[in-house]
Order: C-alpha cells, then structure tokens, then sequence
C-alpha cells in the first residue's frame, strides 16, 4: 500500500521518541551522568523536531496541491516526490489530478474561443452583461462584432457607457431585464433600423448575467410586406380584369350595333337588353368586391371589456347551433360555463368565431359524420380557443396564402372572412393560427395574450 513508507517511518521516529524518553527518564533519575543526560536530551529534541518537520512536509505538500488546484495553478509539478516521498502513490495521483485539470481547463478554453468565433460569425447581435457588480460598474462580459456594427458603437466594456450612447436601447432593454422579447425602432447615425430583440436571465456559479440578442428585421420586414403587396395586387388584378373584360367586350359589341343606325330589331334590341344587363350585374360585382376591399382596411377600434370564455362560447352556441343543423353538421361547443375572464370586443371575437365556424360547416359538406368541436385552452400565459373539424383540410400550398385578401378555395366564397379574422386577432394583441392535414381535418386557433 502507498502509506507503508510512512506509516513505517513515523512508527520508527515515535519507537526512538520513546526509548529516548525512557532513557532519559531513567539517566536523571538514577545517575549524575550530566553529560550524558544532556546528549540524550539533545537526540530526543532533534528527533521530536525531525518528526514535525516530516509531518509537517505531507501537511505543506498536501496544502500546495489543494491551492493549485483553487488557483488554477498547473506549474506545480509532484514528480520528484514520485521517486524520493513517502506517499509516491499519493504524489502521484497529484500529478495525475492536476494534469487532468489542466487538460478540463484547456479544453474549456478551447470550448470557449469556439463558441466566442461562432457568436462573432453569426448575423445576430450578442451582449452578455455581468450583473453581480453595482449597477454603474455592470462590466459586458462579451460583445460581438455583430452587435457593435448593428448599434453603432465599439465594444465598451461598462454597460452605463453603452446605455449613456444608446439611452434608447438601454431604457427599452431594461423594460425586459426578467427575460422577454421586444420590437425595439432605433435611430442609428440618421438611420432607422428595426430590432427583434430578446432578454435571456442566467446565473451561473452564483453569477447573474443577462444575454441580449438582437437583429435587424427590416429587410426581412420590407421583403415580406413586398411579397405581401405583390400577392395583393395579384389577387385584385384578377378580380378588375374578371370584371372590366366583359363590359369592355360587350361595350365594344354595342358600340358595333348602334353605330349607323336608327333603327334596332326586336333581336338586336333582345341582345342588346342582354348585355346591359351583363354589364350591370359586372359592375355591381366590381363595386362590392371595392366594398369588401373597404372593409377589410376599416375595421372598427376594438372595445376591451371583460369578458368569460363561458359567455362567449354561449353566444357562438346559440348563433351558430341551427346553421349547423340546417347543414347536418354536430357543432359540439364545450365548456360554455367557464368563469375565466378576458379583456376583448365581444362583436368583434364573435365575428371571427362565426367566420371559422362557417367556413369549417362549409369544409365538412361531403363527410359522413360532419362534426365540429369548439373548445378553449390554457397554457402558461396564452388563452388558445380551437375551432376544429373533419372537413376536407386544406393542402400546404395553400395554407401561406389563405390569408390573403380575396384568396378563397371557396366556390361562392369572397376571400376576406380569414384576413378580417386575421387583422382583429392583431387588434386585440393577439394572433390566429392553422393546423390542417388534407382529407383529414382543420384547426383554427385564436391566441390571447392572457396574464
């Protein structure tokens, strides 16, 4: 075993302490040999002090490795005690000990400059902040490339100096500082830039830091809205052209008869009868298709007012039941009694479940078992109500553009009912989402903000 040259060693220092003492006990006690008693008084002390110092020389070593290995300290080297100590085994667990921890520490540091290059590469501003500190010596603990070329500013390595550059940014940024995210609009050197930024708290090893992620969405914005417009203008060229076409054919065509004459026939003035008549009903179809186009940028400012989610699936109950039924379609609405209230415009919310009720009814025409499900849900901070169906689903290819006005896979359908549904959901802070699966079924989802 390891300890046996120490264990043998002290054992032999305490035999001689011990002889030594008896001697000496025995010489005072029972001659006058002064100088002999005082060589042997001698011997003992020397080796009572050979022995502390021998114990006293594992006690240093052992406190040695025990603060490198606090201080980080990979210089200290056990090697030779490997060969001359009396723990060699112990000595050279130490080397051992220490090496491993030098190798954990590189490869930490390598881990580090790994993630740190990858932080600087990324498009994403990066800025971790070190909170233990007071407030005005809050130091920035990382600040990447991206983040200095987005805001403006060097990489400062105080968060007050940033904040006193940016007041803005730093007043916005501490509005979230227990985590979230925020649309923030900057002024950068007479530039306008958007930013989706987002708060993440962290405590690490008794540390709090705060990482602040942020990118520039306007292009992405501006990209979207072009798509947007294009898709938009798509869908109302189609309409005008679907419309002016024929009153523009049967214009010319009239034009073409009454040129150079008096006097009409029975059937010229039949066909001409004909085609007014389609140039009229044209034309009342341009100006409400106009009138839907109104509607959907005119929608009245919501009136917040609490409201439970009982009262209004009551309402869509009673509104929607005998539609369903003329239809032979099972509405189920479920939990109408709930006391859980929330801040919405009841006509308004009322009208976007009468939309997804009444498009579902039209979905599941053709099933056997036609059945639609009304239900609300909770999670963490949303309040989600399902409109679900059996229907025939709607195809992926369709699914980005469904909300677009006028786009309808509807044979008599206008194609404003989901952007209207879509535009009070925004309205209300909240938003409108779809899970369909072809021939298989749909779910709408309204999401409210609910805290």
């Amino acid at each position: 075993m390891f300890y046996q040259r120490f264990t043998f060693r002290l054992i032999f220092r305490l035999l001689i302490i011990n002889l030594l003492g008896y001697l000496l006990f025995y010489l005072i006690k029972n001659t006058q040999l002064w100088f002999t008693i005082i060589g042997v008084a001698l011997i003992l002390l020397g080796t009572i002090i050979s022995l502390y110092y021998y114990i006293n020389q594992i006690r240093s070593d052992i406190n040695r490795f025990i603060l490198a290995v606090k201080t980080r300290d990979h210089t200290l080297n056990f090697t030779n005690k490997v060969t001359k100590g009396s723990f060699p085994e112990l000595y050279e667990s130490f080397s051992d000990i220490l090496l491993v921890h030098k190798q954990i520490r590189l490869e930490q540091e390598a881990m580090f400059q790994l993630i740190k290059t990858i932080l600087e590469q990324v498009p994403v501003g990066v800025i971790v902040v070190n909170n233990t500190a007071k407030e005005r010596d809050e130091e920035i603990a990382f600040f990447n490339q991206a983040a200095s070329n987005l805001l403006g500013v060097p990489a400062y390595k105080y968060w007050h100096r940033l904040k006193q550059h940016l007041p803005a940014f730093g007043t916005e940024i501490e509005q979230i500082l227990t985590g979230g995210k925020r649309f923030l609009e900057l002024k950068i050197q007479d530039k306008l830039i958007q930013l989706s930024t987002e708060v993440i708290p962290l405590n690490l090893y008794g540390k709090n830091y705060t990482i602040i992620s942020f990118q520039n969405i306007k292009d992405e914005i501006e990209q979207k809205e072009t798509e947007a417009w294009n898709r938009l203008i798509g869908v109302i060229s189609h309409e005008i052209l679907n419309s002016i076409t024929p009153i523009s054919s049967l214009s010319d065509t009239i034009n073409k008869m009454v040129t150079d004459k008096k006097n009409l026939t029975e059937d010229e003035m039949d066909d001409l009868k004909t085609a007014l008549q389609t140039i009229q009903r044209r034309s009342s179809g341009l100006l409400d298709f106009v009138k839907d186009y109104r509607l959907i940028a005119e929608l009245p400012t919501p009136n917040l007012e609490s409201h439970t989610i009982g009262e209004i699936l009551k309402h869509i109950k009673v509104l929607m039941q005998p539609f369903a039924k003329v239809k032979n379609v099972v509405l189920d609405v479920e939990q109408t009694s709930s006391k859980i209230t929330v801040q919405l415009d009841l006509k308004l919310v009322e009208q976007v479940l009468i939309n997804l009720i009444t498009n579902s009814i039209y979905a599941v025409e053709n099933k056997e078992m036609p059945y639609i499900n009304v239900n609300y849900r909770l999670e963490n901070t949303k309040l989600y109500i399902d409109v679900t169906d059996n229907g025939k689903g709607i195809e992926a290819a369709d699914l980005e553009k469904i909300f677009v006005p006028f786009y309808t896979t509807r044979k008599n359908g206008s194609g404003i009912g989901l952007t209207i549904s879509r535009n009070i959901m925004k309205m209300h802070r909240g938003s409108i989402e779809v899970i369909s699966t072809p021939e298989s079924g749909t779910t709408f989802t309204l999401v409210f903000n609910y805290v």
